[in-house]
């Protein structure tokens, strides 16, 4: 009969708990990466099917409203949303979203987001810096205030320690954004022009049966995100109705700012630096003006210039020659 063994040897070979659970957790990982696999080899991607799919979420009225973002950055910067970038995501289907912690202080959090094609085994990545302090011009009690400064327009701000949910919306918005800038590169682009196109599509034939309904829905959806009508008119001037492409701007900018890409306070900065001197309401119609006075001009010059024969003249002129010439 064989040696019982003495607890001092039982010791040595016991595998520690730490290693028993990140074994398991790999096992689990690697588990789920192969049945995706599986998974895309049996249900491979048809195109057209996905063409199918994405334009049928564009004629719907209530997602072209949040499929698109502009932010008042120069000349304006617009694009796919992260709401249009979700739903590209179901309808390519085959597609892997995956993000990891690889670094963690008190500062800061650096997290790797990737989106995989699985079909094609293609991935694309890009880390994502949470800071754990955020920027307040009115510190509340309790607030740890890590330092000051004064910002463009010589007011101070401080910057303060974050809470936890402070860096958790952060963090949700900024990987929400890295999630949209790698999934729109596995998404073919003539398609998602297609889809940019029917989402103004639909958005035209919506505010054209009932502009007011229209503007009520914009104003109801600003007022989600804590911006008042009364903000609203400010920024584009007191109208009894919105011009399409005032509701085309305000789309874009309540996408934008739902989404985490600015803030009211930013977009509001920026119409300021843009023409400060310019009174609430004032831009639109400045901007009209300059466009009617170019139209002017260009009309006067047209008239200043020699105008081409027509036909008739051209013939003339080509028998009157002739006769000279005999």
């Amino acid at each position: 009969m064989a040696d019982a063994i003495t607890p001092a040897q039982q010791k040595q070979i016991t595998v520690a708990p730490g290693e028993v659970l990140s074994s398991a957790m790999a096992s689990q990982a690697r588990a789920a990466i192969e049945a995706r696999y599986v998974v895309a080899l049996q249900r491979p991607r048809d195109l057209d099917v996905v063409r199918e799919r994405l334009l049928r979420e564009c004629r719907r009225p209530t997602f072209a409203e949040v499929a698109k973002y502009h932010k008042p950055i120069g000349k304006g910067v617009e694009g796919p949303s992260i709401r249009f970038a979700e739903a590209a995501i179901r309808c390519m289907g085959n597609m892997a979203t995956d993000t990891i912690t690889a670094y963690d202080d008190r500062d800061k959090r650096v997290i790797s987001v990737t989106v995989t094609d699985i079909e094609n085994n293609v991935s694309y990545s890009q880390p994502v810096t949470v800071p754990k302090a955020v920027e307040r011009k009115n510190p509340k009690q309790g607030d740890v205030i890590l330092r000051e400064r004064l910002n463009s327009y010589n007011q101070k701000v401080y910057l303060i320690e974050a809470t936890d949910d402070d860096v958790l919306n952060v963090q949700n918005s900024l990987i929400s954004k890295a999630v949209r800038t790698l999934a729109m590169r596995h998404v073919p682009g003539d398609l998602v022009d297609e889809a940019m196109t029917a989402v103004a599509e639909t958005l035209y034939k919506q505010d054209a049966e009932d502009p007011d309904a229209a503007k009520k829905r914009i104003f109801d959806a600003f007022a989600e995100v804590g911006v008042s009508a009364g903000q609203i008119k400010t920024f584009i001037g007191d109208a009894a109705s919105l011009q399409p492409a005032q509701l085309k701007a305000l789309r874009g900018l309540y996408a934008a700012i739902r989404d985490g890409e600015t803030t009211w306070a930013a977009v509001m900065d920026a119409k300021k630096e843009q023409d400060p001197a310019a009174p609430p309401g004032s831009k639109t119609d400045a901007v009209a003006a300059k466009l009617k006075a170019k139209k002017q001009k260009a009309e006067e010059a047209a008239q200043d210039q020699p105008s081409e024969p027509t036909a008739a003249e051209q013939q003339a002129i080509h028998e009157l020659e002739l006769g000279a010439e005999g």
